[in-house]
């Protein structure tokens, strides 16, 4: 009774609703709760926003990021914005155009991007070349190498061909010398696949593989921890499987995997 006469009192001197009491302290509660949540997301996925974590809780996304706020809850990892490629400055403009430039993919397999990166790991470096079908956001080829050369991205072809078990429409890259080569082009031209290639320093019209490698790298994380370049190997591709499985993609609203097997059943 006298907790009653309390918060009776108190409501009283407040000068608001007695009701309210309960519903200050319920939403104190419910907020704690879905703190611990949040939490839980954060620790698996360390650079999830507040917009996957609300894809990931099927929560709204502004509750997300007022209790993010509210908590001081912040990503372990956050990428740098911005891509530069001053090197291509200097290299001669590509004799393929773009040809993707004013498609939108509506369906897998039309378009295919590819681009490799380096990796610096002890006293050399390991190259690892990535396909992305454009539609799904999908890892469907790679293939790692302590070279860079047309063999690298080559490997990496014939792995989404076999993965895919067929040929995209559209294969599209930067001007790198390796898919310029004319061993390369004149292997997909056979195919009767089109080739298109990004303008000269214009590293925004690959960004499908320009935004995977930066965020890709940050997942990563540092790679002096592993001892052996077959430990990093492994550790590479378990990162491409989190995020073709697990990661969620906001433009898709789940994993690239999930999102095609869901466009393969929309196609039957």
């Amino acid at each position: 009774m006298s907790g009653k006469m309390n918060k009776s009192k108190l409501a009283k001197k407040l000068g608001i609703a007695r009701s309210s009491l309960y519903h200050k302290s319920k939403r104190k509660k419910n907020d704690e709760e879905d703190r611990k949540k949040i939490v839980e997301v954060m620790e698996s996925n360390p650079s999830y926003g507040h917009k996957r974590i609300s894809l990931a809780l099927v929560m709204n996304k502004k509750k997300i990021l007022r209790l993010m706020k509210k908590f001081d809850l912040k990503p372990k990892l956050l990428r740098k914005r911005g891509w530069t490629k001053p090197g291509d400055v200097k290299l001669p403009e590509a004799i393929y155009r773009n040809e993707i430039k004013n498609i939108c993919p509506i369906v897998p397999n039309l378009t295919w991007a590819a681009d490799f990166t380096y990796i610096k790991f002890q006293n050399g470096f390991i190259y690892l070349a990535t396909i992305i079908d454009v539609y799904t956001k999908e890892v469907i080829g790679s293939a790692l190498s302590r070279w860079h050369n047309r063999f690298l991205v080559k490997s990496a072809l014939l792995d989404a061909i076999k993965k895919r078990g067929c040929l995209p429409l559209y294969f599209h890259t930067d001007q790198g010398l390796e898919y310029q080569s004319e061993e390369h082009a004149d292997y997909l031209k056979k195919l009767g696949v089109i080739v298109s290639m990004s303008k000269k320093s214009s590293p925004w019209e690959n960004g499908y593989q320009e935004s995977f490698y930066s965020q890709f790298k940050l997942e990563l994380g540092p790679v002096n921890r592993f001892v052996t370049d077959g430990h990093l190997a492994e550790a590479i591709y378990n990162q491409i499987y989190y995020y073709n499985n697990i990661r969620i993609h906001t433009t898709l609203k789940t994993s690239p995997s999930r999102f095609y097997q869901l466009a393969r059943k929309r196609s039957i």
